[in-house]
């Protein structure tokens, strides 16, 4: 790996190499800049780091305390945030569907939330590009949204046994449904600069890292080509000050190294440490926030879950954990809702399985035992659908200190009318489908997933953080490129939107200089 020295002023320093970051990086060390990636946890080697055991994932979480406030709290930690080389690739689950191109105009389609300054044509080529570049099984053609011009480079994973449950119960009651776009190998695969990747071994523990490199986390597909072009990763260095120079630029970004501080000088800085982290950090140095927008509009996916019980054996922590895929609920005829979701599939590992149980129905103690006895006869299915930008929804720094000495962000969230009228159509739904499935002892578990907005991207400057190139309005060398800047949830998971929005202010970036 080519070292730069901390004194030479390198063209990009990029804050986070998760599914914002590591697009960045490839593109940069391509085009040839010099470029610098910041990385607050470890470089993990998959074959010897990553085990088929459920606590081994524990270290793949973002575990700094964070608060939680309002009266749906976001638990934080666990699926909601990730730290590595890699970032949240490491234990994302790998499903990758595409946003619809209405998702992107959520505004004028229902008169609430907000639009975005992209439109899905401004993406859907690096959509096309990503699909191939990671490698994404998937059905050819795709059921839902527009026509593609090329299909998935491989075909679909096999479905597990909760997968097989959805599609039976979902074909009695005329709800389409599909083997799901996962950026995980149905079958062996080359790359340039990267090698082969072999298929995947339905080992199903992908939130404790994928030990074989058939998942496409960035740490195996992005990031090896940008280090081959000559970018730095610089792992366990945790991001703490950007500093500017008297023009107003940022000169240099300080951060922490096995104790000691050091600087970094660079022409431009890429944040892309989440919608937590990066509006944290910009709060902490009081940067980019003449708009008063800076951690506001917090978001998270309205993720209920169902759950049963099945005769047969399901064994829930087999195969890839979301299978099938369901967009027939993408703008349902009988909503009483703003936008969408989609269903799922979903498999479940048994310690995250119990505590799940437990929070949700109250048992514990010999009837909790009893329940974990038919562990391997449980299977779920869950949503992700719309969550609306509310002025009550936002991140603070609070009084309290955490590991790093600096002040803990506290993030208020309260699902809305609108959250809650959607969960209640997907459970019926859901409920419905496990029933005609065969499923018994089902229970549901009210939740949200994964971590957006509080960045916001947009035209106006008085409404908006960055525009959208991910450029800040304040800090003409400040860029942003992360789910923290989406205007909008969008009714599909967020992280190959993630990647195609950095390909997109990549290209921007590039095509102005």
């Amino acid at each position: 790996m080519r070292r730069y020295q901390n004194n030479e002023i390198v063209d990009a320093v990029i804050i986070g190499t998760g599914a914002g970051g590591a697009p960045l990086m490839a593109k940069f060390a391509k085009a040839g800049l010099k470029v610098v990636a910041l990385e607050a946890g470890n470089y993990w080697n998959p074959l010897a780091d990553f085990a088929t055991d459920e606590t081994e994932q524990n270290k793949l979480f973002w575990t700094h305390e964070r608060l939680s406030a309002g009266t749906d709290p976001i638990a934080f930690g666990k699926n909601n945030s990730g730290i590595g080389v890699g970032g949240s690739t490491l234990h994302y689950t790998a499903y990758t569907p595409r946003a619809q191109p209405d998702d992107f105009q959520l505004k004028s389609e229902f008169g609430v939330g907000h639009d975005w300054p992209l439109a899905y044509q401004d993406l859907e080529a690096y959509y096309n590009e990503l699909e191939i570049n990671l490698g994404i099984s998937g059905p050819t053609p795709y059921p839902w949204g527009p026509h593609r011009k090329s299909g998935y480079p491989l075909p679909p994973l096999a479905l597990n046994a909760a997968a097989q449950l959805m599609e039976r119960g979902s074909k009695a009651l005329n709800i389409k449904t599909s083997p799901a776009a996962n950026a995980a190998l149905s079958a062996a695969y080359y790359q340039e600069h990267i090698g082969w990747r072999q298929a995947c071994t339905n080992r199903g523990f992908c939130q404790a890292g994928c030990s074989t490199g058939a998942k496409a986390s960035m740490d195996v597909t992005l990031i090896p080509v940008a280090v081959h072009y000559g970018a730095e990763v610089r792992p366990n260095c945790f991001v703490t000050e950007l500093l500017k120079n008297p023009s107003g630029k940022l000169e240099a970004v300080v951060y922490q190294r096995n104790g000691q501080l050091e600087k970094q000088f660079c022409k431009n800085v890429f944040l892309c440490a989440g919608a937590i982290e990066s509006p944290r950090l910009l709060l902490l140095n009081g940067l980019a926030n003449s708009s008063g927008q800076v951690g506001k509009n917090f978001m998270a996916h309205t993720g209920l879950q169902v759950w049963g019980e099945f005769d047969q054996k399901i064994d829930p922590w087999k195969g890839i954990p979301g299978g099938l895929i369901s967009e027939d609920m993408h703008r349902p005829a009988d909503a009483d809702f703003a936008g969408g979701y989609i269903i799922q599939s979903i498999g479940v590992m048994p310690v995250t399985y119990a505590s799940q149980l437990a929070r949700a129905t109250g048992i514990f103690g010999e009837e909790l035992r009893e329940r974990m006895r038919h562990y391997n006869n449980v299977a779920g299915i869950n949503m992700h659908g719309e969550c609306l930008p509310y002025d009550h929804n936002f991140l603070e720094l609070s009084d309290e200190l955490d590991e790093m000495n600096l002040p803990k962000p506290r993030i208020h969230f309260s699902n809305g009318e609108n959250e809650q009228k959607m969960a209640a159509h997907a459970q019926k739904n859901m409920e419905a489908i496990w029933k005609n499935a065969g499923a018994r002892h089902m229970w549901t578990m009210n939740r949200n997933a994964h971590t957006i907005g509080t960045c916001r991207m947009g035209n106006d400057p008085e409404q908006n953080v960055v525009n959208k190139n991910g450029r800040s309005f304040d800090v003409p060398n400040l860029y942003i490129a992360d789910n923290s800047i989406f205007p909008s949830s969008l009714s599909a998971n967020p992280t190959l939107t993630i990647l195609a929005v950095s390909y997109h202010i990549a290209d921007a970036f590039l095509n102005k200089n």
